[in-house]
């Protein structure tokens, strides 16, 4: 952890680092204002790991503030790289093959300040509107058949959220609109598919979050499996928390509701030891005293091997996780991890989906993605 640690503060100051010297260089004719850009540029870098450094020792003032600043230091990273490596692409073509105008060689101080002003202000915009779609939460409606098996039921309502990272950043104002809007739907059940808590969270945070998660209305009850944020932020806490507000933490262990479907929740990966080996769906079943004889839906937080849930004839996988990206370009990236980034998928009779999620890690922005919390309207038809 030490040294992964270390690699990651390296990369953050180095990437910081080469944005803060092209940005003073744009400037350089200009003190002043060169001055004033590297003060506030050097603040706002070093906000977040001190931040984070801080909440080990203390989880009040002046953490909390630290963090939020410098939670958009990681967007405005992102995109400050982006912009200054694409700057520095168009001056190494022009090198060789000479295509701006020869004005902007004739005034370098004019036209730094005119280069710099265009991508700060590029960028302030993009987190702007990143910010304001942040905060609106969408619902998503999916509906699907699967086969009945030995239950009676013909329609059953699921909402199902994921990725709320409460917390420091995400609090409870954000939580009491996802409630209303849960609540809204109208559901048989609710299920949370992890990372409903962030790793900044604590005991006293956790209290006020609770009043409101009482507040879920579902009369075949609520249901949580844990992802690798609740792992890292104490997990032990976090279920007994969620269990105080009456939620059912499945952690690998499977119920059957209200003889329509059987409910299987996952260990996240990032919770087993060194040399341990993650118990299968089957497994599960097993483990519960159950029998594969109703229809299973599955939480599992990290939308990977999927391959598992189609071979123990799951019918409907539900996870998050990824965000859908979150920030542009994030989302092609992820698109060459996940089989799913989000959305929609069948393979064979196992139906899956992939959320983008109901908050936010890191910075409260989003341009890749939109946050939203999923509606899933159940038929149960004859075997397939």
């Amino acid at each position: 952890m030490v040294l992964l640690f270390a690699i990651a503060l390296s990369i953050y100051a180095l990437i910081n680092l080469y944005i803060g010297r092209r940005g003073a260089q744009a400037l350089a004719a200009y003190p002043t204002a060169r001055a004033v850009f590297l003060v506030l540029f050097i603040a706002l870098a070093l906000a977040f790991p001190l931040g984070r450094i801080l909440m080990t020792f203390t989880r009040s003032f002046p953490s909390p503030i630290l963090l939020q600043a410098g939670s958009f230091e990681l967007a405005v990273m992102l995109y400050g790289f982006l912009a200054v490596v694409l700057v520095d692409l168009v001056r190494l073509v022009n090198a060789f093959v000479p295509f701006l105008p020869r004005s902007l060689s004739a005034q370098p101080g004019r036209a730094g300040l005119v280069l710099f002003l265009v991508v700060a202000g590029g960028i302030l915009v993009t987190l702007a509107a990143g910010a304001v779609n942040a905060a609106r939460i969408r619902t998503v409606d999916l509906d699907l058949t699967i086969p009945r098996g030995a239950g009676t039921a013909d329609r059953l309502t699921m909402v199902m959220a994921s990725d709320l990272h409460l917390g420091t950043l995400v609090g409870r104002t954000r939580l009491e609109k996802i409630v209303d809007m849960a609540n809204a739907l109208a559901p048989d059940i609710i299920v949370f598919a992890g990372d409903i808590v962030d790793e900044t969270v604590t005991g006293e945070i956790e209290a006020g979050f609770s009043a409101v998660m009482r507040k879920l209305r579902a009369p075949l009850g609520v249901f949580a499996a844990p992802g690798n944020h609740e792992f890292y932020s104490g997990l032990e806490r976090n279920l007994a928390c969620l269990r105080s507000c009456g939620v059912t933490v499945l952690q690998d262990e499977a119920v059957e509701v209200a003889g329509a479907l059987i409910l299987v929740g996952r260990r996240d990966p990032s919770s087993l030891g060194v040399q341990e080996v993650r118990l299968s769906i089957g497994g599960i079943l097993a483990k519960s005293g159950l029998e594969a004889n109703l229809p299973m839906v599955v939480l599992d937080h990290q939308p990977v091997h999927l391959e598992e849930a189609e071979q123990a004839g799951v019918a409907l996988q539900l996870s998050g996780h990824t965000h859908a990206g979150q920030l542009f370009p994030l989302d092609i990236v992820n698109g060459f991890i996940y089989e799913l980034n989000w959305g929609q998928l069948r393979r064979g009779n196992t139906h899956y989906y992939v959320t983008s999620g109901a908050g936010t890690w890191g910075p409260p922005v989003r341009t890749a993605s939109r946050a939203e919390i999923v509606r899933v309207r159940l038929t149960f038809a004859g075997p397939s």
